[in-house]
Formats: structure tokens, sequence, C-alpha cells
């Protein structure tokens, strides 16, 4: 197909115009190209009655009598080809930096071969690795650029002559290949070598033992050396030594903990460049293509910034080149897409000019020329009649990349003033009422007694975003308390530096901090044990719902995989807890509806579930091995298996296997089947639930088995079915209307979900099922009476009210068996068997209670400063409002129970 695609280009006689005046531009205001031409006449030729990729085939075909000549020669006439298929539109920029990119790893890696053959004859570059960074490391390389490298030799594998030092014999032909390369010759020249980029270069040698450079990197590095290595790549001699270098320096490179010092650090370098170059600073003649304001230098800036914050918890944006990396940010919500394609664009047309600059006399230069006539002449070699017209072309362009680069780190508000009568008047500018308790907690921090503001830094980044969060904190329902638990944070913070950086750097989580230390006491705790969950709300994807159970399970799995089993469940808490984080705070931020909210956290609990399951089945097996055609399946029931989580949910679940009789599994440590599931059970318990150093993550719950405590924890299907028909109590009955198998084949749980639909279906006497209930409701009233007129569970008429007039409905009926209450009542109103309205007054009291569980986790009644907002995230414009509806909601359900009860 791209055979045919090239004859087809080849003969197609409509782009011959377009070559020829290709060519002609070229030969009128390219002094190089014009030589270059007058050079290869057969090149020119060739490039009008083929086409720009038979031309380039052409110039890699191109001989001499030694290497240093052939590479000479074929730089020359890529130069050519790519040039002209460029100004033909023949080659997209992408292409043409792509084959600057690949003939420059071919010529260095020929020219490394050829240098150490001339030490060692027919020897292989084994043991010396050539890393490229800059634009040759992303495949961007310059029409006429340097190509940064970085020289790398394992002594104990390079060949060498046998008196030779390891060291200085690396020295040696580091130093052949560089002459190779760049000397200047009648032929010209390969490629200007820059080794600037290693660590130290004005005392190290040219090339470094490998594990040295390791050392280096993972001990004593700066800033902008790990966004050099965002674009590094092993691009000749012993790839495998340059990407075993690369993978061992990955965790320098890409740090999970986000740190938003790289922006200060970033942003320094920019602004000296910024001075340094000043005067090419604007638009105009003599600007500076690759350093002005909104040049090449910032967009690429832009994107490694992104990538240095992201990329040690997304694996997705860790792609070298520009363009791709604007992409994959945008793919993954990280950098907004429209932005994204603004600065592509930019970067595409800013580096397309800096070519045709550079075309002019092969010169490594990116400023547009000062004087009229020289900008002209680039305007009119890109097709443009002249340099104004070249200056409006690319203006759009530059001031959108400035405008972009610039809101990476907003402008600083003046920092507190230390009087204090000068920071009580600050302080009631940003809104308090009463600034002595800012001020007293201000003097507090300023003490530095914290461990978390014992270092300049530190108190640095805490005095840069403070002004910021107290705006947001004074504007709040109740600053005292949020100031309080602020001060927790602070106080229990072992190192706070990454957190007051983020806080300066993304001035909306200061408002998403605010209203979680205002309203969910529950989330600042969580962020008091682990200020990093914050880094989870860096961006609008933060606010984007779980995925479904499957695909939750599926990500999980992805992020443990290849960890060893400890490091793995530590890796899987860190997400999961980020997760109910970020729903937390979507649910007191408004962002999403309680009830999608409770929807989330159920999908991520049982998609942990899953994930956890199947990692301690692998990790059990491989001491106890399998049994052949068993399994465990775990039963989800409660509020889990409804899909209603709460933030502070149990998880109610029973564990249940399935295996042939007599069977035992084939492992070192071979097990029966009652011992193996039994053992394995405890083992997901315990991979669930064990706090690790990653924190807590859920209460498992298995009382609902058969027998309760008393009985095993994983029993057979045979026996649970068994049980279920002979022995189990109508509670337990009741307790299976919200059973849903989650874990196992998905055969097994299709036979455990018909087991139980069978169950239910033949229950019992509705009399004695209806006394049964009544009875039961009756002795938890008693044993576990509401704790207020807002218990929405256990009060009269709540939540558990209506679970217990469906329940029973279900079963006496056995009908709308379905776990989820919303969908149980719709099918029983569509059997005449409850009002459809009752599915209203179920979704404002869960609606509350998932709301009431962050907002006021140790009572049920918020407090008065919170109240606006829990009726504004039920639905309701005021407290009172949403008062009445809850009083209506629990009559009704109070009577409806009293029906069901009563058979009436």
């Amino acid at each position: 197909m791209a055979a045919a695609q090239r004859t087809a280009a080849r003969m197609d006689p409509a782009k011959r115009p377009r070559r020829e005046q290709a060519l002609a531009r070229a030969r009128k205001y390219s002094p190089f190209l014009a030589n270059a031409a007058a050079a290869l006449p057969q090149l020119a030729e060739r490039f009008i009655e083929a086409g720009s990729l038979a031309a380039v085939e052409t110039a890699l075909s191109a001989s001499g009598e030694t290497v240093e000549q052939e590479l000479r020669r074929q730089r020359l006439g890529i130069a050519l080809s790519v040039a002209l298929g460029d100004l033909a539109g023949e080659f997209s920029f992408e292409a043409a930096t792509r084959l600057l990119s690949d003939f420059a790893d071919s010529a260095i890696d020929r020219a490394l071969v050829a240098a150490l053959a001339e030490r060692v004859p027919d020897a292989q570059p084994r043991g010396m690795a050539v890393l490229a960074l800059g634009k040759l490391g992303s495949r961007e390389l310059n029409y006429s650029s340097d190509v940064d490298l970085i020289l790398l030799f394992d002594p104990e594998v390079m060949p060498r002559r046998e008196r030779d030092d390891p060291g200085e014999a690396a020295v040696r032909v580091g130093r052949r290949m560089i002459e190779l390369l760049q000397k200047r010759t009648g032929d010209g020249y390969v490629a200007r070598v820059d080794l600037r980029l290693r660590p130290s270069p004005e005392v190290t040698p040219i090339v470094l033992p490998v594990n040295a450079a390791i050392s280096h990197y993972e001990s004593s590095a700066l800033a902008w050396e790990r966004a050099a290595f965002i674009r590094a790549r092993a691009a000749a001699g012993d790839k495998a030594l340059g990407q075993h270098f690369l993978r061992s320096i990955e965790p320098f490179v890409w740090r999970r903990s986000l740190d938003f010092g790289v922006i200060d650090e970033v942003r320094e370098i920019s602004a000296r460049i910024r001075d340094h170059f000043a005067q090419g600073a604007r638009l105009g003649p003599g600007y500076d293509l690759k350093r002005g304001r909104g040049g090449i230098r910032e967009v690429e800036f832009f994107a490694q910034i992104q990538q240095m914050v992201h990329g040690g918890r997304d694996p997705s944006v860790r792609v070298p080149a520009t363009l791709d990396a604007l992409s994959a940010l945008a793919q993954a919500e990280r950098l907004d897409r429209g932005d994204a394609e603004a600065l592509a664009d930019a970067y595409r047309l800013l580096r397309t000019i800096e070519h045709r600059v550079q075309m002019i006399d092969d010169a490594q230069t990116h400023l547009l020329p000062l004087d009229r006539e020289s900008l002209a002449g680039v305007a009119r070699l890109h097709g443009l009649a002249d340099g104004e017209q070249l200056i409006e072309l690319v203006r759009p362009q530059v001031e959108r990349a400035e405008q972009l680069f610039d809101t990476l780190a907003p402008e600083r508000e003046g920092r507190l003033s230390n009087d204090p009568a000068i920071l009580a008047d600050e302080l009631t500018g940003l809104g308090f009422d009463d600034p002595q308790v800012p001020l007293r907690r201000i003097a507090e921090w300023r003490s530095a007694r914290a461990r978390s503001l014992r270092s300049a830094a530190a108190q640095s980044a805490f005095e840069a975003m403070l002004p910021r969060l107290l705006r947001e904190i004074a504007a709040g329902p109740d600053p005292e308390r949020a100031l309080n638990r602020f001060a927790d944070i602070v106080e229990r913070l072992s190192s706070g530096i990454n957190l007051y950086r983020l806080l300066e750097a993304r001035p909306n989580l200061g408002r998403h901090l605010a209203l979680i230390l205002a309203f969910a006491p529950p989330l600042a705790d969580m962020l008091a044990r682990r200020p990093e969950l914050l880094d989870g709300l860096i961006d609008e994807s933060s606010f984007a719902l779980p995925p479904e159970p499957d695909a939750m399970a599926q990500r999980l799995a992805s992020a443990m995989a290849g960890e060893p089993y400890d490091q793995a469940l530590d890796r899987a808490r860190r997400i999961v807890n980020e997760r109910r984080f970020a729903l937390g705070v979507q649910l007191v931020a408004g962002h999403a509806d309680p009830l999608d909210v409770a929807m989330g956290y159920s999908n991520v609990a049982e998609g942990t579930i899953v994930a956890l399951a199947r990692a301690a089945e692998e990790e059990f097996a491989r001491t106890h091995g399998q049994i052949e055609g068993g399994e465990l399946l775990i039963l989800a029931l409660g509020r889990l298996g409804g899909r209603a989580l709460t933030h502070a949910s149990d998880l109610d679940i029973i564990y249940i296997y399935d295996a042939p009789h007599g069977s035992v599994s084939d492992g070192a440590k071979s097990l029966s089947a009652t011992d193996y599931f039994n053992r394995l059970a405890n083992r997901v318990t315990a991979a669930v639930s064990v706090p690790t150093a990653a924190g807590p993550l859920y209460d498992i719950d298995t009382r609902l088995r058969p027998q309760g405590k008393e009985g095993m924890l994983a029993v057979s299907l045979e026996g649970f079915v068994e049980y279920q028909r002979s022995d189990a109590w109508t509670w337990e009955h009741m307790a299976l209307c919200r059973a849903r198998p989650v874990h196992g084949s998905g055969e097994g749980r299709a036979r455990l979900a018909e087991a139980i639909t069978s169950i239910l279906r033949s229950a019992g006497d509705p009399a004695r099922n209806r006394e049964d209930a009544a009875n039961m409701r009756s002795d938890m009233a008693r044993h576990k009476p509401p704790s207020g007129p807002l218990d929405i569970k256990l009060g009269p008429g709540g939540l558990v009210d209506l679970e217990f007039a469906v329940h029973t409905l279900q079963l006496v009926h056995g009908q709308g068996l379905d776990p989820r209450l919303e969908f149980a009542i719709s099918e029983l109103a569509e059997k005449g068997l409850i009002e459809a309205s009752y599915d209203a007054d179920l979704r404002l009291l869960s609606r509350m209670l998932v709301v009431m569980r962050l907002v006021a986790p140790d009572s049920n009644e918020p407090p008065e400063e919170s109240r606006a907002l829990v009726a504004s995230l039920c639905g309701h414009e005021s407290w009172a409002s949403l008062l009445a509806a809850h009083d209506d909601a629990r009559q009704r359900i109070a009577a409806l129970w009293q029906s069901v009860r009563d058979d009436t």
C-alpha cells in the first residue's frame, strides 16, 4: 500500500508545479539550499520527477570512501531533500523532523561503531550507549541543530585493548565519535554535538560510567535535569545499556508525589531566559522564535511542567515529543483540549518558521532577521509576500502561547505583614469579621513549632499560599472551625512543603480545602493523615465519577501489576482512598448528586473487592496451589448489595465456595477445599480491611453468613443453599433481598444468583413472614433506638422502615426481587403492591443520609452553619423546606410499614 502511494505520488503531474516552485524559492532565497542543489543536481531532479520520499531514498544511498565522507554526503542530501519536501508541502512538520532525527540516530550509531573499530577492530558497541536528549531525544530535531547527547559506558563490558584503562578508553572512543560527526571537511559536517547536559560537565569526563551516572541522578540531580530526561531515549550504541540506565532513574524523573515546586523552578528559569534575551522577547523583527515570549521553549516548558506534575501518577502522559505530550495530556484530561490544540498549532508554526530561518545558511539560529530585506527573504522562502505578513501569521499563536504559559503559576498575592496591627487590617480585608482568631493561629504557625514549618523552604511556601487560603476560609460559614481544622493538619504533617506549594499553584484547591475544613470532618481527618490526597483534585478529571466495578477492578489490577504483594496492597489503598476522598469532595462541592456519589462509592468498593480478591487468590496459590474446578464467590449484601454506600459504610459480604466433593489443592502445601477456601477468605478479608503503611481501607462485616459468628467464614454453595432453605430465619431471607454476587466466574455468580432468587420465591408462609418482620423491627427499636428526630435510618418512617416494608413485600409475594431498592419499588409498583411515589421518598432520605455521613458524622443533625449546604445538596432551597419534605416522607413511610406489617 505504501509503495503504491509513493508510486502515485511520483506520477502525479499536479505535484510537479509545487515542487518546481519549492526548488525555485530555495534557489532564490536560501544560499545554503542553492549551493546544495548545485552540488547535487541529480537529487534536485529526482525530487522534481519522483517526489520527496524518492529524493530522501536517493540521499541515503550516497556513498564515500570512508565513513566520515559517506555520512557527510548523506547529510547534505538529506538536508536538501527534506527542505524541498517541506517547502513543497509534501512533508508535514512531524515527518520532516522525524526524518532528520532518524538520520541523526543512524549517523551517531555508525560513527560510534567506526570509532570503536579503530581501536578494537570488528568490535560491536556493547557496553557503550548514546542517550539522546532535547529535540533529538523526542525525534523532533531542528533543521540545523546541535544534538544533545550523554555518553555512558559499562567498564565490565565495553570492548577495549588489553592494557587500556576503561575510563580512558571510553573517552578516546567518545572523542573520535564526536570528531567523525562534527569536524568540517570539504564535504561539510554531519552534526554539531553538545555534551553539556551530562552531570557537572565542567569537571566530568565526556563518557560517564553508567553506575556513577545512576548514583548522581538518584542523589544530587537538579530540577532542570528532570525536565531534560522527559525527552531522553537510548538512540545509539548499546541500547539495552541505555534503556537500563533510563529505567533506573525513572523514580527521579517521574515522582509519585506531585511537586509543584517545579513550577517555581521552571518559572524562574523562564524569567531568566526572558531577561537574558529581552531584545528578542517581543514579536517583531529580531524576535527569538525559541526563547521569546510565547515562543517554542515556552510551549515545551508548558508541556513538560504538566508532565512532571502528573507523570509520576499517570504513565499515559510520559511521552517525549512535545506534540504527543500535549495530545496525551488532553486525552488524560490533564489539560483543556482547546488549550492543547492552540499550543500544538503554535508549536508547529513556530518550529516551521524556525526551520525557514535555519535553511537560509544552515545556521543554528532562532532569530527572525532584524533588517527588512532579510526578513522578507525568510517570508518568501515560506511562500509569503513579505516580512509583515510573516509577523502577522505567527502573531495569534505567539500571543496565545504566551497567555497560556503565564497561567502556569498565577501572580502571587502580597505576603501578610509581620506587624500585628497591619496584619489585623489585612485579615479584615480578607473577609474575617473577627481577626483575632486568625491572628493567634498565624502567630502559632510563624513560631515554626509545627514539624511541617521548620524548614525555610516550607515557611516560604506556606506564606506564599496563606493569603489566598485565608480568603477562602473567611468566605465560608464557620471560619473559626475551618481554621482550627487546618491548624490540626499543619500540626500533624511531617512535611508540608508540597501541600503548601500545591495550594499556591492551584488556587481552586484552596476553595475545596476551605469547604472540606468547614463542612466535612471525615475528609479533613483523611487529609490530615494523607495530605497528598489533595493531589487528586488538581484538575477537572478528578470530578468525573468512578467507572463501573469491572473497569475499576481493571485499573487497580494494572496499578498493582508487577509489585510485590504487600506493596500492591499499599498501592491499591492509595488509589482507592484517593477515589473515596475525591467523591466526598464532589459531594460537598455540589459537583454530583448524592445518589450518584453513593453509586460511585459502591463502584469503587466493588471494584476493590474484585481486584484485591484476585490478588489474594494469586498470592495464596503460590503456596497452596489451586483446586481444579473450584472457585471462591463473594456475595455483597446491605448497602453494598444495593449499590448505595455512604462514605462511612461497612462492606457486608458472605464468602461462598463451589468445589467438587473431596477435592484438594495442587500446591506444595495442599489443603482440602474447606480449609483452602476458609483460609483464602481470611486472606481476602485482610487484603481489603487490614491497615497498611498506606492507611486503612474498608471494614468488612461477615456476620450475615450462615450461623453468624459461630459459622465458618466460607461456606460451600451447596451448604449455603441448604441452610437458606431449611434453617435460615426470616431476617436472613430479608438480608438476601439485597444480595448480589460480585466476585467469581460469570457462571458461578449466575448459579448463585439463581439459587438466591429460588430461595426468595419460596421463602415460607406470608403470615409468618409479616409476623417475624414486625417482631424483628420491634426488637431493633428496643435494642437500637433512634438517636434523635433526624435519625434517617432508625427513626419512625426512616430508611429501615422502608427497607422492612419492601423486603416483606418481596418475601410475601416473591416479586420485585432486585437488590437495588429503587428498582424493587418500581417492580412492586408495576404489580400494584406499592405506590410508585415511595421511590421519591427513598431518594430524598438516601440523599440526606449520604450527605449527613460526611457533614455530621457524629450526630444526626448537622451544625447550624452547615444546614443550608445540606439542603442545597439534597435539592432544596432552604433547611426549612428540606425538613418539611423529610417530615412528609417519614409520615408516608411510617404509614406504609404499618400497612405492610398489619396486612391492611
